[in-house]
């Protein structure tokens, strides 16, 4: 694998033009603090699998491209649900034991 800045910056990258797509796409009115928004989200989203170098870290970098532009695209909405629910479940879980 690369070394991890271009890695880093290719995800960070890819994130904010999914982001900046998301906008062309919305019927909302473009404004700056909007495309700006969404570009930094985008980008934020986009780094998560980072986290996956943690656990297999000779994964091969379009493996890792790939997972990052999936999750830009369902976005932090999304994300942000399922992570929620998930600890909700941890937390309902470890009350009952």
């Amino acid at each position: 694998m690369p070394n991890g800045e271009s890695t880093f910056l290719k995800l960070l990258l890819l994130g904010a033009v999914i982001g900046l797509g998301k906008v062309l796409v919305d019927d909302a009115r473009l404004t700056l603090r909007l495309v700006l928004g969404r570009m930094v989200l985008g980008s934020a989203v986009s780094l998560i699998p980072g986290v996956i170098l943690i656990r297999f870290p000779d994964i091969d970098e379009l493996v890792l491209v790939a997972v990052s532009a999936a999750l830009g695209i369902l976005g932090h909405t999304v994300i942000e649900s399922m992570l929620k629910r998930y600890i909700e479940t941890k937390i309902k879980g470890a009350d009952k034991s």
